[in-house]
C-alpha cells in the first residue's frame, strides 16, 4: 500500500504484524506503575476502543504487556511502515491545502531526526507528546486527508474526537492537551490519567505541531546568553574565552552548545544520556565530546587561556562539574541548567551518584527512593552553584523549574524574604523586560515545499523587512532589531535546519505582519513556490501564563492567573488561525502553566492577507496590553505606540500611583 493510501485509510483493514522498540532510537523511560488493577483493566478497555472487536482478544494481552513493561500503551504494532519526515506539501493526499500543511507539521514533529522519543510519539522534554498512541496518529491523519474547507477537527489530548461542520473562516483544527479540572492537575494526576489514555502532556510546540527541532530554542538561547554576557561583562568586553556552564542535551536543551558558539563563548554542557550527547555531536550542534572529568578540567583551562569559542559536551552529571570546577577554582561567568525538571521523577533529571541505566531502573522499581536521590542531588548542585556565585558567577534559571524543584527539595535557593528565589528567571532579567514587554517573541515559519531555495528567499525577505522597520524604530528596540537582523543574515551559514525547512526570529507585531505579508505576496507571484506555515513558540508575549517563567516579570499579583493565554487562543481562533492549541503544562511542569499556540497557512490569497493582519496584530498586542496594565514600563510604551498607529485599538491604561501616597498608609 502506497503512502497516500495508507494516510487515507487510517486504522488498517487487516491487523499489521507486531512491532518492537527500535534499539537504534532513544526511548521514553518506563513510567511508574500508578494504576490499580481495576484502572489497568480500564486502560486496556480504553485502548481497545480504536479497533474492531475481532482483534480485541489478541490486542488486549498485548496492550496489557505494554502497560506493564512501559507504564503506557503506545500501540507499537500500529506504527506505520513508511518513513516519518516532513514531505513536500504536494505529497499529501488532501481536499484542503491547510489540512495538508498540518499533516506536514505533524510528521515533522515525529521525524526521528527531530523527535526525542519518536516511537513513543514524544517530541521533546521527556513527555511532550504529539499523540498518546499510534491509533490516534493514524485516525488524525486520515481525518486530515478527508477534511474539506468547511470542517474542523477537534483533538482532545491527542484523541481525534471527529470532523465537525464549521466554515471556511474557522480553524481547521482545535487542539487541547491536558486541560484538567484544577484539583486534578498535580504531577501524579498526569501519571494516572495519561496511563489511562485520557490525557497527555503536550509540552508547548509538541502537541501543537509547531516544533521545528532545536533551531527555535537556539535563537532564544542565543539572545539570552548574549544579553546575559552584556549584563555580566564590561562594555565592549568579548565573551570569547568566558564560560557558560549548563546541563542537558535533549530536544530543547540540545540547542545550548550551538547558541553558545553563536554568542561567542565557551559552552560546557553536561548530559548523562550518552546517546543524546552523541546525537547532538553527530548533528554538528556541539564541537567536542568529553567523557572524563579530568580531561574536561584540562580542556576547559586551555580554552580559557586561549580565549576560544568552543562547545564541549561532557557525558556525565552536572553536579560533578559544578563541584570539580569549584575545587579547581575555574571561574564560571554564566551558569544555568536546562534539564527537564518540569518532569523530575520520570527522567527529566538524573541524580548524581547513579549511572543513566541505574537511574532508569530505580525510577521504575522504587520511585520513592528515586525522588529522594533527585532531591539530594539538587541540594548538592545548588550548594555548589551558591559557592560559584560568591566568586562572581551570574546564575539564572532557564525556565525549566530548576529553582522551583530545588526549593521543594530544601535547597538554599530562597531570597531573604522567604518568598522569592535568590536567582532570577531569565525572563525576569532578560527576555521579559527586553523582549516580551515590547512585543518581541519567537515568530517562526515553515516552507511547505521542502525546498532550500524557498527558505533562502524567506531569509532575504525577512532581513529586508526588518532593516526597513529598524530605520524608523525607537531607541528602546534598536538592539532587538539589530540582533535579529544579524541572526537572520547568518542563519543559513549556522546550519540551523533539522527536519522541515523552517526559520525563526524574534519580531514584534509590526515585524511579524510585514514579514508575513511579504511572504504572502511572494507566494502569490510565484517567487516562493508553495504555501508557508506561520507559527510561534508558545513561549511568547501573549501565549503563555507561567508565573515562574513567561509571566515572571509581572508584579501586580496577576502572574498566577491564566486569562491571557485563554483569551489569546480564543481570539486567534476567530481572527484567522488555521489551527489553535491550548495546553496545561509545558516547560515548567504539569499544573504550573497554561499555554497556547497557533498555526497559519499562507497561500498567496487575499483571504490569507486579511487573516494575517487581523490575527498577528491581536496575537501580540493582547499580551502587551496585559503587561501594560501590570505597569511594565516597556509595555506601556509599546501599547501607546501601537494605539497611536492603530486608531481602532483602545486599551485600558494604568494610572500610576506615587509611592509616597502608599508610604503614608503602610
Amino acid at each position: 500500500m502506497d503512502f497516500k493510501t495508507q494516510l487515507i485509510t487510517g486504522i488498517p483493514n487487516t491487523l499489521p504484524a507486531e512491532k518492537m522498540q527500535d534499539p537504534k532510537l532513544s526511548h521514553a523511560p518506563k513510567r511508574k506503575n500508578s494504576l490499580s488493577l481495576d484502572e489497568k483493566r480500564l486502560a486496556v478497555s480504553n485502548a481497545l476502543r480504536y479497533f474492531p472487536k475481532d482483534w480485541h482478544q489478541l490486542l488486549a494481552a498485548e496492550f496489557l504487556k505494554e502497560l506493564e513493561d512501559y507504564g503506557r500503551i503506545y500501540m507499537y504494532r500500529f506504527q506505520p511502515d513508511y518513513e516519518m519526515f516532513a514531505r513536500p506539501i504536494a505529497d499529501y493526499p488532501s481536499k484542503s491545502k491547510q489540512a495538508a500543511a498540518i499533516m506536514l507539521m505533524i510528521q515533522n514533529n515525529l521525524d526521528p531526526a527531530v523527535a526525542q522519543h519518536p516511537q513513543e510519539l514524544i517530541t521533546y522534554g521527556g513527555n511532550g507528546a504529539v499523540f498518546q498512541n499510534w491509533a490516534q496518529y493514524l485516525l488524525t491523519m486520515s481525518y486530515l486527508a478527508q477534511m474539506t474547507e468547511d470542517q474542523t477537527l477537534h483533538l482532545y489530548s491527542g484523541h481525534p474526537m471527529g470532523l465537525f461542520p464549521s466554515s471556511k473562516n474557522a480553524p481547521r483544527v482545535v487542539v487541547t492537551n491536558g486541560m484538567m479540572i484544577p484539583n486534578y492537575s498535580q504531577p501524579d494526576d498526569w501519571e494516572k490519567f495519561n496511563a489511562l489514555g485520557v490525557t497527555q502532556y503536550g509540552q508547548m510546540t509538541a502537541g501543537s505541531f509547531m516544533y521545528i527541532g532545536p533551531q527555535g530554542i537556539v535563537h532564544g538561547t542565543t539572545i539570552t546568553v548574549m544579553n546575559a554576557f552584556r549584563k555580566k561583562l564590561k562594555l565592549g568586553e568579548s565573551p570569547n574565552g568566558k564560560i557558560f556552564l549548563t546541563a542537558g542535551l535533549g530536544g530543547m536543551s540540545g540547542a545550548q552548545p550551538k547558541a553558545g558558539n553563536i554568542a561567542g563563548c565557551i559552552t560546557i554542557c553536561a548530559e548523562v544520556n550518552p546517546n543524546a550527547a552523541r546525537k547532538r555531536f553527530n548533528q554538528g550542534w556541539v564541537d567536542e565530546l568529553v567523557e572524563n572529568l579530568d580531561e574536561l578540567v584540562s580542556r576547559t583551562k586551555t580554552a580559557k587561556e586561549t580565549k576560544e569559542v568552543v562547545s564541549i559536551a561532557f557525558i556525565g552529571n552536572i553536579v560533578e562539574v559544578w563541584e570539580r570546577f569549584d575545587e579547581e577554582n575555574i571561574f564560571v561567568e554564566l551558569g544555568s541548567d536546562q534539564t527537564s525538571l518540569h518532569n523530575p521523577w520520570a527522567g527529566g533529571y538524573y541524580p548524581v551518584g547513579l549511572s543513566f541505566e541505574e537511574s532508569n531502573a530505580l525510577m521504575a522499581a522504587d520511585p520513592v527512593q528515586f525522588k529522594t536521590k533527585v532531591q539530594e542531588s539538587l541540594r548538592r548542585q545548588v550548594a555548589s552553584i551558591n559557592r560559584h556565585v560568591t566568586k562572581g558567577t551570574y546564575f539564572f534559571d532557564y525556565g525549566n523549574a530548576f529553582l522551583l524543584e530545588s526549593s521543594r527539595a530544601g535547597a538554599e535557593v530562597m531570597a531573604e524574604n522567604g518568598i522569592d528565589f535568590r536567582y532570577p528567571s531569565y525572563v525576569q532579567d532578560i527576555l521579559g523586560p527586553m523582549c516580551f514587554d515590547y512585543g518581541f517573541g519567537p515568530f517562526r515559519w515553515v516552507c511547505t515545499s521542502g525546498d532550500a531555495l524557498d527558505l533562502q528567499k524567506t531569509d532575504q525577505i525577512a532581513a529586508k523587512v526588518l532593516k526597513e522597520i529598524k530605520s524608523n524604530s525607537p531607541a528602546s528596540i534598536q538592539q532587538q532589531m539589530q540582533d535579529n537582523i544579524t541572526w537572520i543574515e547568518e542563519a543559513e551559514q549556522n546550519k540551523l535546519v533539522v527536519g522541515s525547512k523552517a526559520r525563526i526570529l524574534y519580531a514584534d507585531a509590526e515585524g511579524r505582519a510585514k514579514i508575513a505579508e511579504a511572504f504572502n505576496q511572494a507566494i502569490q507571484t510565484g517567487e516562493i513556490s508553495a504555501p508557508i506555515v506561520l507559527g510561534r513558540d508558545h513561549h511568547d508575549v501573549s501565549g503563555t501564563d507561567s508565573p515562574f517563567r513567561e509571566t515572571s516579570n509581572i508584579y501586580d499579583g496577576s502572574r498566577f492567573t491564566a486569562d491571557m493565554a485563554i483569551q489569546n487562543v480564543i481570539g486567534d481562533s476567530f481572527r484567522g488561525a488555521t489551527w489553535v492549541s491550548i495546553h496545561n503544562g509545558g516547560g515548567v511542569g504539569w499544573g504550573e502553566v497554561i499555554n497556547g499556540g497557533f498555526g497559519m497557512v499562507l497561500d498567496g490569497s487575499v483571504e490569507a492577507s486579511e487573516k494575517l493582519k487581523s490575527m498577528l496584530f491581536y496575537d501580540v498586542n493582547n499580551g502587551i496590553a496585559r503587561r501594560a496594565w501590570a505597569r511594565n514600563p516597556g509595555s506601556q510604551e509599546a501599547i501607546q505606540r501601537e494605539m497611536d498607529r492603530s486608531p481602532n485599538l483602545k486599551v485600558t491604561m494604568a494610572n500610576l500611583v506615587e509611592e509616597a501616597i502608599l508610604d503614608q498608609l503602610f
